[in-house]
């Protein structure tokens, strides 16, 4: 009896631990959120999730972990499998309504939120957010009742007045959007943003010592902020102050090189005063922003008569706004403004043409204001068709697998290469002295280890010249660069065993290599990535290497042959494909290797890049999020130039 007790007991006490284990990469995984290691975190997630999948907050908590990325997508999969285990969890539709925000999925975002608030009614951001939401789809005065409702349950809430003034300027009433300001400076008298926004309004109601007063207090609260530097100079120059304005428009440059708007104004500026460099400052503004050409700008006649007309349209109740809805961001939100008040100074200036000297004030007054404002485009745009392969964009691939060896002691040795079975016959064959694995990283750390091991193959082959001595020093030789000397020991342990799998992939690996260096060759430089632009369809492969591809296709054919079930000749394979730009059967070999090893996680990155070149942008950032989920960190920085 007192061994069944004592039996008991050792049980509860494992199952106690674990359980104390699961709690504890939770906690590490938040704590790791909390200081911004996000990829860290969603390691520890993964393994509570491997462990225990029926938790919905790991799934949340690294969904979490995803949102902080930018990686929206894979964020939103994880909210969907938390609330799968958990429905009633108004935090997943929270927080998947702000996914869905980011990717422009306006409605569905509102149905989170209406899910949301059906748990958790009295949740003010909750309100706030789905305000936003509808903004962004033009239900103004919805987002307006949604400010309203937060700030009746908050009214302290200075997100809900910010955002009810932006909704405020949409409509056109300025008044109730400078009170609303003013409410969010009493309670946060330091809130460089409020007066930001402030100034625009003000701006916009031609109060122009105001909006300085504004702009200065930003700058003051908030030396950093690029848009305050850049909004004080457009007033600075409409009261024809440009060497000010000028001074203003270097410093929101020295922030913020980007900004199109600035480098417009200050040519703008400079050609006013006869200064040199305009030309040039309208050339930077004309490739960041192609609306921004100047070549491309409707005259001052056809402007004021297309303004004539919105006014017109706008007194018979047809409203002509055309925001871009107001998010959480300050530069966002100071574009939406700005769009207001420019469109409102024009206004006035289409009642009343100047002559004369005052004729060519307000010229150039037409375009300074014309350059921050996105709601007056009545002249062609720039058609962008959204297909990443027609901007300049080079994504490189990762790299093929190849057999190497490491010390189990050396850095991040866990983490260097996959366990396959394929390679166990070999590993056994030389008594795992040295121990092969496959990788895609890089090996240079160990060049003096891999010549040692030469050595001693070299008395290996003496004493028992085998196709697996062969294979082997074939393989050093080739981690040491010495490709020519690989090549004769692969062939010789072809010759040896023409049923070896590791030898026709350790070939075709080192074919790839060769090939890779003859093309780096000045002349004859083709690089080892996807070209996104208009000529990648155009590409071929140089003549002099067809061959030289169809020799290693043709190897890893006899692999796959020899195991079918082998992944990363697949992946291998697909790598050339790629290179040949045969991007569909590519994605046909990619699919195998992922269907052959589910954790394969450049499988998914490199399917991830295929997919986007071939228009697939959503299944594009699926896949990279699940590379970067499973450790490839630069796929959070393709998914968020390229898919969001």
């Amino acid at each position: 009896m007192k061994f069944k007790i004592f039996v008991v007991f050792i049980l509860l006490s494992t199952v106690a631990s674990a359980q104390l284990n699961i709690n504890h990469y939770i906690r590490v995984g938040q704590t790791r959120i909390s200081i911004g290691n996000y990829v860290g975190a969603i390691e520890n997630f993964n393994i509570v999730i491997k462990f225990k999948p029926q938790l919905p907050e790991p799934y949340f908590l690294r969904g979490l972990a995803k949102h902080q990325l930018d990686d929206f997508r894979g964020a939103i999969a994880d909210y969907n499998e938390a609330l799968k285990i958990k429905p009633y969890y108004p935090d997943a539709y929270i927080n998947r309504g702000l996914a869905h925000l980011s990717l422009h999925e306006y409605a569905d975002a509102i149905a989170d939120y209406n899910s949301a608030l059906e748990l958790s009614p009295r949740n003010a951001g909750i309100y706030n957010n789905r305000g936003i939401a509808k903004i962004s789809m033009k239900d103004v005065d919805g987002a307006i009742a949604d400010y309203d409702k937060a700030l009746e349950e908050n009214p302290n809430f200075v997100n809900g007045y910010i955002n009810r003034s932006n909704a405020n300027i949409v409509k056109g009433d300025l008044k109730e959007a400078i009170r609303d300001l003013n409410r969010a400076i009493v309670i946060r008298p330091h809130y460089a943003s409020a007066y930001l926004l402030r100034g625009l309004a003000r701006f916009e109601m031609d109060d122009f010592a105001a909006a300085l007063r504004d702009f200065d207090q930003t700058i003051k609260l908030d030396a950093q902020n690029a848009y305050a530097y850049n909004n004080r100079g457009i007033v600075k120059q409409r009261l024809e102050d440009y060497q000010g304005a000028i001074m203003d428009y270097d410093l929101a440059l020295q922030l913020d090189p980007t900004m199109p708007n600035a480098y417009f104004n200050r040519g703008i500026a400079k050609e006013a005063l006869g200064l040199p460099g305009y030309e040039e400052d309208y050339r930077i503004a004309a490739k960041l922003d192609p609306k921004l050409d100047i070549k491309r700008r409707p005259t001052e006649e056809e402007y004021y008569a297309q303004l004539q007309q919105q006014k017109q349209q706008q007194q018979q109740g047809q409203s002509q706004n055309q925001g871009q809805g107001q998010t959480q961001t300050q530069g966002q939100a100071q574009n939406n403004n700005q769009q207001q008040a420019q469109a409102n100074a024009q206004g006035q200036q289409a009642d009343n043409k100047p002559k004369d000297e005052e004729a060519e004030r307000e010229r150039r007054r037409f375009r300074l204001s014309l350059a921050d404002t996105r709601n007056i485009p009545n002249y062609d745009e720039e058609v962008d068709d959204g297909r990443i392969q027609n901007k300049n964009v080079i994504i490189e691939l990762q790299s093929i697998f190849r057999i190497a060896s490491f010390s189990e002691n050396a850095v991040n040795y866990e983490r260097l290469q996959y366990y396959n079975m394929a390679l166990e016959e070999l590993n056994k064959y030389n008594n795992y002295t040295p121990q092969m694995t496959i990788t895609n990283h890089e090996t240079s750390d160990f060049t003096d280890s891999f010549r040692n091991n030469i050595l001693y193959f070299n008395e290996k082959i003496k004493a028992n010249p085998s196709s697996e001595n062969y294979l082997s020093r074939g393989i050093f030789e080739f981690l040491t660069n010495r490709y020519n000397e690989a090549m004769d020991d692969f062939n010789q342990s072809l010759k040896e065993d023409n049923k070896s799998l590791m030898a026709y992939f350790s070939r075709a690996n080192c074919k790839v290599k060769m090939v890779e260096l003859l093309e780096s060759v000045p002349d004859l430089s083709q690089d080892m990535t996807i070209a996104m632009n208009d000529d990648a369809n155009n590409q071929t492969v140089k003549k002099e290497f067809l061959n030289d591809y169809k020799d290693i296709l043709n190897d890893y054919e006899n692999c796959i042959k020899l195991k079918s079930s082998f992944p990363f000749v697949y992946y291998n394979k697909a790598y050339i494909l790629c290179k040949l730009g045969k991007y569909d059967e590519a994605m046909g070999n990619l699919d195998k290797a992922i269907e052959l090893q589910p954790d394969f996680a450049e499988a998914y990155f490199n399917r991830g890049l295929t997919r986007i070149y071939l228009d697939d942008v959503n299944g594009g950032a699926i896949d990279l999020s699940k590379a970067g989920e499973l450790g490839i960190e630069e796929a959070y920085n393709i998914i968020k130039r390229y898919c969001n």
